[in-house]
């Protein structure tokens, strides 16, 4: 490979109660990111609802906490935070849209759970824009807005939880029912979506556990430096539900990004890269449903500089998964994924220009048309081990377009020739080997001598833990 590899070194603190080494390891992101710290409360706000088997009864959406939460976080010094606790059997809060302040966190305590309001009428952009189906989408507030504010926060051991999966007021049909029928109609779905942080300079999440977003639960843009440390997102929390469109992280047109220690089971995307996206680490994570370490669709503005260090996916419909097409595409570079475990995954490489909005790639091109060509360049994939057989896909669009990665260390049990697609890529094979060939039109093989990974790699022994 001719491009180099930017690594920027990234401090990770308490790695003693991780299981990690002590070591600092290389990173994109060009912070030196360390564990977030709780701040003190400025107001503690006490439940005054009580939740049981995660539901609330109808009669809460006449008292809900909007307004008390609001103006204790207009009030609060930067640098504090309001507090959220239960009080005896008072367990929920109930909210329309809010809004954070520059420095101020909103701290939800263990054994508390913020739920959004049912009501669409609280989320509308414009009059009945929330809850309807139309070629724009995106008729809604999220939950929780941060935009021209830095360093808020949203942190604590409880729960948001945007009630994805109940009935809409008013409605006879949930959120995620909605973007099942907005896909059959081939429109988009306007659902809220759980925390969107925009020009948010600093945004933390730490150790929140998010539930149910009736879209994306967290999406980060126009921000330089964005921390999710030890956080939890799963929908749906019900098995068996649909939970379409959940995506858990989408950040786009961002710089100075960190996911450590997190745990994402979602019903889309686990992360999903949006387009002008640089210098990113995704750091000791674990992906259960959903479809993937994800970059794309859009890559217009291209992508660069990320990080997927110590990742393990069990279950997720793909693996490594660099997406796009001739409408959306643009360079993707200088991305490396290492350290990676998988199992019953689908793909567990997917490096497509074919993306056709489903939730794995085809293998052939679908001709899509458009002057956005995908071009992927400087992919590095080392010690990358999947315990499952599934398919791979390394694909470039044409002879202008070629991918170009190094696969050094990389198996997938099982994996039979049929399942291994490849078309105007450039593979470089590391003298760690790859236990299959790709082969195709115009696909160049070349075996390198590469450099040792900076950071240790064992084995997916004691890796595949159940969801947090």
């Amino acid at each position: 490979m001719r491009r180099g590899f930017k690594h920027i070194r990234i401090s990770l603190l308490s790695l003693a109660l991780l299981a990690l080494s002590a070591q600092t390891v290389m990173a994109q992101d060009a912070r030196s990111v360390v564990e977030p710290v709780i701040p003190k409360s400025c107001t503690i706000l006490s439940a005054e609802l009580t939740a049981a088997n995660n539901r609330l009864p109808d009669s809460a959406e006449s008292r809900l906490d909007t307004a008390r939460v609001q103006s204790a976080l207009d009030h609060c010094t930067p640098g504090e935070a309001v507090e959220l606790k239960s009080d005896g059997a008072s367990n929920a809060f109930l909210s329309g849209p809010l809004n954070l302040r520059s420095g101020v966190t909103l701290l939800v305590d263990r054994g508390v759970t913020l739920y959004a309001s049912r009501n669409p009428r609280l989320y509308d952009k414009t009059p009945g824009s929330c809850g309807t189906m139309s070629a724009q989408g995106h008729g809604c507030l999220p939950l929780i807005s941060v935009t021209d504010a830095k360093n808020a926060a949203v942190m604590g051991d409880g729960t948001v939880d945007g009630q994805g999966d109940a009935t809409v007021i008013g409605h006879s049909f949930t959120w995620w029912q909605l973007a099942m029928a907005a896909h059959h109609a081939h429109l988009l779905q306007s659902c809220p979506r759980l925390i969107i942080a925009d020009h948010a300079d600093g945004f933390t999440l730490y150790k929140i556990t998010l539930h149910n977003s009736g879209n994306f639960h967290v999406v980060v843009q126009n921000t330089d430096g964005f921390t999710a440390w030890g956080i939890h997102i799963q929908s749906p929390t019900t098995r068996g539900l649909l939970a379409l469109n959940t995506d858990g992280i989408d950040p786009g047109n961002s710089t100075n990004l960190t996911v450590a220690h997190s745990w994402i089971d979602s019903g889309d995307d686990n992360i999903a890269i949006k387009t002008n996206v640089t210098h990113m680490s995704v750091l000791d994570n674990h992906f259960y449903e959903g479809h993937g370490m994800s970059i794309g669709s859009e890559t217009y503005s291209g992508d660069s500089y990320l990080l997927v260090d110590g990742l393990t996916e069990d279950g997720t419909t793909n693996g490594i998964r660099v997406k796009s097409n001739d409408s959306k595409g643009g360079l993707v570079h200088d991305l490396t994924y290492r350290n990676i475990c998988m199992r019953n995954v689908y793909m567990p490489i997917a490096l497509s220009p074919f993306y056709n909005n489903t939730p794995f790639e085809s293998f052939t091109d679908p001709n899509i048309p458009g002057d956005r060509i995908p071009d992927f360049k400087s992919i590095r994939i080392e010690n990358v081990m999947d315990l499952t057989p599934g398919n791979v896909l390394i694909a470039g669009k044409d002879a202008n377009h070629v991918t170009e990665v190094l696969l050094n260390g990389v198996t997938i049990r099982g994996i039979k020739p049929s399942q291994v697609h490849a078309q105007f890529a450039r593979v470089e094979i590391g003298p760690k080997g790859a236990n299959f060939t790709p082969k195709g039109n115009e696909v160049t093989v070349v075996h390198v001598k590469a450099e040792t990974p900076a950071s240790a790699w064992s084995s997916c022994n004691g890796k595949f833990l159940p969801m947090q």
